[in-house]
C-alpha cells in the first residue's frame, strides 16, 4: 500500500450531517478537513433533503475523496423520526455513489471500537482519541467528530473489506 487514500466519513442526520475527511497511507492517518452540512428546520422535508444533497455534493467536489464511509442508523422508538433519518441517510449515501465513490457502512459500535477500543463509549472519549490519533484535527461539535471517527473506522477496515470482496468473487 503505497498510495494515499482520501476518505470521507459521513454521520447522517436531517438537521446536521457531519463530515470528516482524512488521508491514510499504510497505518498513518492525516486530518484534512471536517464540518457539518445543515438543513433549515422551517422548510419542508424535500427542500431539507435537497439542502443536504447540495451541501454534501459541494464538500465532495471540493475535497475529491477516493472512498466514503457512512454510519448505519439505529431504529429508535419514534417511527416518524426514524423514517426521516432514513431518508436523510439515503441522500447521504447517494451523493458519494453518484460521484463514483465506493460507499461502505459501519455500525455505531464498530466505529467506537475502531476509535476508542470498545463498542460503547462516551462522545468525550471519541473526541480525546481523535486528538491523539490526529493531533492537528479540528472539529466543531459531535457530528463532525463522529464523521471523522467513521472515516478512521473505514481506514482500519478497508483492507479487510477489499479482501472479502475478492474472495467472494473467486
Amino acid at each position: 500500500m503505497t498510495d494515499t487514500i482520501r476518505i470521507i466519513g459521513i454521520d447522517p442526520g436531517l438537521r446536521r450531517t457531519g463530515w470528516g475527511i482524512i488521508e491514510t497511507l499504510g497505518n498513518s492517518l492525516r486530518f484534512v478537513a471536517s464540518g457539518t452540512v445543515t438543513s433549515d428546520g422551517d422548510m419542508d422535508l424535500a427542500s431539507r433533503l435537497c439542502q443536504l444533497h447540495d451541501g454534501l455534493a459541494e464538500v465532495i467536489h471540493a475535497y475529491q475523496p477516493d472512498e466514503a464511509a457512512v454510519e448505519q442508523t439505529f431504529v429508535n422508538k419514534d417511527a416518524v423520526a426514524t423514517l426521516k433519518l432514513g431518508q436523510a441517510r439515503g441522500v447521504v449515501m447517494l451523493v458519494p455513489a453518484r460521484a463514483g465513490l465506493p460507499v461502505s457502512e459501519y455500525a455505531p459500535n464498530a466505529v467506537k471500537k475502531a476509535v476508542i477500543g470498545v463498542g460503547h463509549g462516551e462522545k468525550q472519549q471519541i473526541h480525546m482519541m481523535l486528538k491523539i490519533l490526529m493531533p492537528k484535527a479540528t472539529f466543531v461539535g459531535n457530528d463532525a467528530a463522529d464523521a471523522l471517527a467513521i472515516a478512521i473506522c473505514h481506514a482500519h477496515n478497508r483492507g479487510g473489506d477489499r479482501m472479502r470482496k475478492v474472495l467472494a468473487t473467486a
